[in-house]
């Protein structure tokens, strides 16, 4: 287990750390001594040539009590006011446990859209660049104050998995207040047992991972297991471990047998392809047939009329569009070279047939395989 753990840590230099509310906060405010706590690990992690993205929840828990709120707030605004408030509070303390150790932090706030939008996206990667370029440590978290989706229905272990990609690292690493994946809800069973390696978050583990939440959290364990999939399709570990035990993080790096690890899918998804996948929000859909779906699997082609049975919604040139079976099944995601009335009107002809129909031509596929990602 260790020889495992070692061999798909032993390059990794840049992380992303996503710390949840339930390590952040105590008893519904911001826990103090672990700040200081991750400060200190974090400077000496960074003196063995480790860097860092960390991604921080905490903005709602920190703007509670200033707010005179003694139990989380239960409506969309009243979450953002508290948001508002407590984003500075929590980057306050940042700023002044780092200051002990002569770092200098930044906060940076995405939205989804920010991560959709690919030009928006490039700047977000550009900036994180500079940052860590320069020395800086990026302190990220979703701009829940003006964002009513990111609060209702969003979490921070999306973001860290979007993050791996975007920020191109070499570890996912999602400190909980759990020790990591159990077989069963350990906080409602007695006798669940640590998960200490999983090799691919497919149905089988899922089934038995049960979606708890926490009061502040908006994640749970089903949406760490999510993550954990994004970054392997990216070519990455994932390790879930109890971010409030002293030096989780040096033990994690070190290879020991510290929470559960997900290992790295072996084809995996190049930077602009893991954007595709997980990224965009599809306009439509193309349903093709069973040589189509075999062509895109088997042997990375780009996808041709000819495999297209029928065209779901409305979209324009350059928009992004899932690939299903005949049984709706997902099997990729890609931008396309031709609108959705085109498509249809070209739908199951051969690609030489095009000029014809269309009265031009700008391409022979649908989808350049350049275009697509395979999910």
């Amino acid at each position: 287990m260790k020889n495992i753990r070692q061999t798909n840590l032993k390059h990794v230099r840049l992380v992303v750390v996503k710390l949840g509310s339930a390590v952040l906060t105590d008893n519904g405010r911001l826990n103090v001594a672990f700040f200081t706590r991750f400060a200190d690990e974090i400077a000496q992690l960074r003196e063995q040539g480790y860097r860092f993205i960390v991604v921080t929840s905490g903005a709602v828990a920190a703007g509670l009590e200033a707010l005179g709120f003694t139990t989380p707030p239960s409506t969309i605004p009243e979450k953002q006011a508290c948001a508002a408030v407590g984003q500075l509070r929590l980057m306050r303390q940042y700023e002044q446990e780092f200051a002990f150790h002569d770092q200098v932090v930044a906060q940076v706030l995405l939205t989804a859209d920010d991560i959709r939008n690919r030009r928006r996206y490039l700047n977000a990667r550009n900036t994180l660049r500079a940052l860590l370029g320069s020395g800086i440590l990026p302190l990220v978290n979703e701009n829940d104050t003006v964002v009513v989706r990111e609060i209702k229905f969003g979490d921070n272990d999306n973001l860290a998995a979007l993050l791996t990609s975007l920020a191109e690292v070499d570890l996912l690493l999602l400190l909980t207040d759990l020790d990591g994946v159990y077989d069963c809800d350990p906080k409602a069973a007695g006798e669940a047992s640590l998960i200490p390696l999983i090799d691919e978050v497919d149905d089988e583990v899922t089934a038995f991972v049960c979606a708890t939440k926490s009061a502040l959290g908006t994640g749970g364990m089903l949406s760490k297991l999510e993550a954990a999939r994004k970054a392997a399709a990216y070519g990455i570990p994932t390790v879930i471990a109890n971010g409030r035990r002293p030096g989780v993080m040096a033990r994690v790096l070190a290879g020991e047998n510290e929470g559960t690890i997900f290992l790295p899918r072996a084809n995996r998804l190049n930077c602009r392809q893991h954007w595709l996948a997980f990224a965009v929000e599809p306009c439509g859909s193309l349903y093709l047939d069973g040589g189509a779906v075999a062509a895109l699997i088997e042997r990375g082609t780009s996808l041709l009329p000819a495999g297209i049975s029928r065209v779901e919604g409305d979209f324009g040139v350059g928009e992004p569009v899932s690939c299903r079976d005949l049984e709706g099944l997902e099997i990729a995601r890609g931008l396309t070279t031709y609108s959705s009335s085109d498509i249809r009107k070209i739908a199951g002809l051969h690609s030489r047939k095009i000029t014809n129909r269309l009265g031009y031509n700008a391409g022979d596929d649908v989808i350049h395989r350049d275009n697509l990602a395979l999910l």
